[in-house]
């Protein structure tokens, strides 16, 4: 497995953690539709949040979730609703980005809430 491939599995797993610990419950992880994925699927309350996690091991060229543009939103947003429509779910739901720099001297998350319309 490629190197950055590792790192993003990796930062998955910490973003799993790190949600759990904040009380969200984990309903799918990796869910995929054609050539779009969510990385994480989870339950704040009452209300389901598709997180895309983006994992980067300095933040030289900005921060990781800036790699988070237009064309991705797009993607993750055609991703939930086919998610919603396939569990025929008619929840409240919001899209999160959890944007981590993981490397041998730091270990740093931001969780952005609600990212696309902060």
């Amino acid at each position: 497995m490629a190197k950055h491939h590792e790192l993003g599995k990796k930062g998955e797993l910490i973003a799993i953690d790190f949600l759990k610990e904040k009380g969200f419950e984990i309903l799918e992880t990796n869910f995929r539709l054609e050539k779009d994925e969510i990385d994480i699927i989870a339950k704040d309350g009452a209300t389901i949040v598709f997180v895309e996690v983006k994992t980067r091991s300095t933040n030289y060229f900005g921060e990781p979730e800036i790699a988070v543009g237009a064309n991705k939103m797009e993607f993750l947003l055609r991703a939930a609703e086919n998610y919603l429509i396939s569990k025929n779910l008619n929840s409240e739901i919001r899209f999160d980005i959890i944007s981590i720099v993981l490397n041998s001297r730091q270990k740093k998350i931001r969780h952005i809430v609600d990212a696309f319309y902060a």
